[in-house]
């Protein structure tokens, strides 16, 4: 695929993740930090993200399995994870935990077992969105560009 076509691609599809609300101003505020002396910190911090929640997630899973569910942990890992949804500007991710830790305040079980469904569907979804996005990058490096500023 020609250069330019990549790069329009490239905006239209980082403009579409902003509008849909997947990311938010702060994976705007990483990006700015990245450099040619660290040309791959977004990607990086991204990674540690997708690790960390993905345990994050399965200690989730196996706190609201157990038969007397400690609602201080589930809300202290709900917690851990919305920092770091929100330091990566994963807005949706975010969002979801907000709604999830007003409902582990209710102590209410089932609504954890919702909410937890609804955090790692939007997990998976930024996910995928993010490896997109960096493969389109990969791609227009590779094709000797320069990855498009939004800011």
């Amino acid at each position: 695929m020609e250069l330019g076509n990549l790069q329009r691609g490239y905006i239209d599809y980082i403009s579409a993740l902003f509008h849909e609300g997947f990311l938010d101003n702060q994976f705007t505020q990483l990006q700015q930090l990245q450099d040619e002396s660290n040309p791959e910190f977004v990607l990086e911090v991204a990674t540690l993200f997708f690790d960390d929640s993905e345990k994050l997630l399965n200690e989730l899973s196996r706190t609201l399995d157990q038969q007397v569910v400690d609602f201080k942990k589930v809300d202290a890992h709900v917690h851990q994870l919305k920092g770091s949804s929100s330091s990566i500007g994963a807005q949706r991710v975010k969002n979801v935990c907000i709604a999830f830790r007003d409902i582990c305040e209710e102590t209410d079980t089932a609504g954890c077992f919702r909410c937890l469904q609804q955090v790692k569907q939007e997990f998976y979804l930024v996910k995928s969105k993010l490896e997109t996005l960096f493969r389109l990058e990969r791609q227009i490096l590779a094709a000797g560009g320069s990855i498009p500023i939004m800011w």
